[in-house]
């Protein structure tokens, strides 16, 4: 008589699929999904008894398997591949292929070959699938301590970055309490509360100026891809460029790794910071940065040295931003760059002496120019090249002319308040959860960017080193910084108080976003969580 029950047969080549994450998950490069994981495991070992049914429940495993792998992985979700899906086709091939090659970590291809090779050895004598199914069962113990456990091996994750670990206080002075087991549904409660606090932020900005306010210009310096580690990457934290500033803003924080999002923040600055998906609802008319400054008298200027046209960015900022101002004329400026979609990137030192010899010729006393460059993005090449140009000569000719700038507005007698502000980094060198280049989490390393400011046309100039503001700030406190100086007696007075200036602006403790990612301080280290899941602490 046939047996009463179906054979037991082991998970055969499905071992060396689950070997081969139970690696990656010690190295800390899965967000490893224990549960999923053990279903699918007994799935696969089901018996069943014809031998032609389990054949097919292998071929239908497959697609499944490769969706639960890229689950596990830090990898961008459906969502966010099909938000970007338009903006991909964009690309340059030669960028495509350039980003293909990055995504291939020749490291784990040579380890996941061992693993096979070791598995083929062993399974003459055991059997692997007992120990594969008692090691995932081990696993999914372990996990029921929570889902902000951790699972890998070592010390618990470190902050990104240590100009952070002041975080405790700054939310406690933001009426936060981060005294809470670091649970998912703390760290959930956590983050709601602080959008909520957010909401009642608000820069107040005179009705009108008093009679006796200095005219002056306001000159916002958008740079997309920069941040403190790409600097400390390429040791250019110490160019000159940062010694020309009179204020730097040491422990900024940009609240997102992409353009538009960028954008749109810092022309709602006057609000306190809000979750990424009202970035794309009306906002309250006093949030608008650039519209406060055009009632007091500011004429609204914008200019780029790009097109604007990849991602709708330009399209973004006006209706997002509320920007409703004509693109500064580029007629005339010669392309620098070659960008990573194939548009020309204008000389930024061409596109800078041009806004100060119209500002030289114009009648308007005062001006908000909002100015978005793009020469550090990655992907971006040589004129006539094929391939991408090295991040830093990039970085070192730009900054070599924002601060030949600074000079010749020093010499040109003009009043203007200049602030260099990047909207995110540019992933030089990428972590354990996305490769270089990648932004769809926006971890400190990418939000963590230097701000300066500087006062050109000071009665009495600011000498010496920088006042460095070391406390957690974010956009809002730009808004704050703006709203003090708009009378212009910054410029006027015989003596400034830098630090008294400063003193008191908005502590915005630190949470980052993007469509799909939420990056978030909590007792002095990140956590994150991708698509509305669980929060897990941000591997190291």
């Amino acid at each position: 008589m046939p047996p009463a029950h179906s054979p037991w047969r082991g998970l055969g080549g499905w071992n060396v699929y689950f070997l081969i994450k139970f690696a990656l998950l010690w190295g800390g490069y899965l967000n490893f999904h224990a549960l999923a994981n053990l279903v699918f495991l007994a799935w696969l070992l089901l018996p069943i008894r014809s031998q032609g049914l389990h054949q097919l429940r292998n071929w239908l495993s497959i697609p499944i398997g490769i969706g639960l792998f890229w689950h596990d992985t830090w990898l961008p979700g459906p969502e966010s591949i099909m938000s970007q899906g338009s903006q991909l086709t964009a690309f340059s091939r030669v960028y495509l292929l350039d980003l293909a090659n990055r995504f291939i970590n020749w490291q784990m291809v040579g380890t996941a070959f061992v693993i096979l090779v070791l598995y083929l050895f062993i399974a003459q004598w055991v059997r692997v699938t007992v120990l594969v199914s008692l090691l995932l069962l081990g696993i999914n113990v372990v996990n029921i301590a929570g889902p902000s456990f951790a699972l890998l091996p070592g010390k618990e994750a470190e902050p990104v970055a240590t100009l952070h670990t002041a975080q405790q206080p700054t939310a406690a002075r933001s009426g936060l309490d981060q005294s809470a087991a670091p649970t998912s549904a703390n760290l959930t409660a956590y983050l709601n509360k602080f959008y909520e606090s957010q909401k009642q932020q608000i820069t107040h900005f005179p009705d009108a100026l008093p009679a006796g306010a200095a005219p002056f210009d306001i000159l916002v310096i958008n740079i997309c891809s920069l941040a403190w580690s790409d600097l400390d990457a390429t040791q250019l934290r110490y160019h000159p460029l940062w010694q020309h500033f009179d204020i730097l803003l040491t422990d900024y924080n940009s609240a997102t790794g992409y353009s538009g999002p960028a954008g749109i923040r810092l022309l709602r600055a006057s609000c306190g910071q809000s979750a990424h998906s009202d970035l794309y609802k009306p906002a309250d008319q006093r949030c608008y940065l650039f519209d406060n400054l055009a009632k007091l008298g500011f004429k609204q200027q914008l200019m780029m040295d790009h097109t604007g046209v990849f991602g709708n960015y330009l399209q973004e900022l006006r209706e997002e931003g509320n920007l409703h101002v004509p693109l500064m004329s580029q007629a005339g400026i010669k392309p620098e760059l070659t960008s990573f979609d194939s548009s020309p990137v204008l000389n930024d030192g061409a596109v800078m002496q041009r806004w100060l010899d119209d500002r030289q010729k114009s009648a308007e006393p005062r001006s908000a120019t909002f100015y978005n460059l793009i020469p550090l993005h990655d992907g971006t090449r040589e004129l006539g090249s094929s391939s991408s140009a090295a991040w830093q000569p990039r970085a070192k000719q730009l900054f070599d002319q924002l601060d030949t700038f600074l000079t010749n507005l020093d010499e040109s007698g003009r009043r203007v308040m200049v602030i260099v502000v990047p909207e995110h980094g540019a992933a030089l060198e990428g972590d354990k959860l996305q490769m270089s280049g990648l932004r769809d989490i926006p971890s400190p390393a990418i939000t963590h960017v230097p701000v300066g400011i500087k006062f050109v046309g000071m009665q009495t100039p600011h000498g010496g080193q920088p006042l460095n503001v070391t406390t957690p700030t974010s956009l809002q406190a730009l808004s704050e910084l703006v709203s003090r100086v708009v009378d212009g007696q910054v410029f006027t007075a015989a003596n400034v108080n830098l630090s008294t200036l400063t003193d008191h602006l908005p502590q915005t403790p630190v949470v980052s976003e993007n469509d799909n990612a939420v990056v978030m301080m909590y007792q002095g280290k990140p956590w994150i969580r991708l698509n509305g899941g669980d929060w897990v602490a941000y591997p190291q």
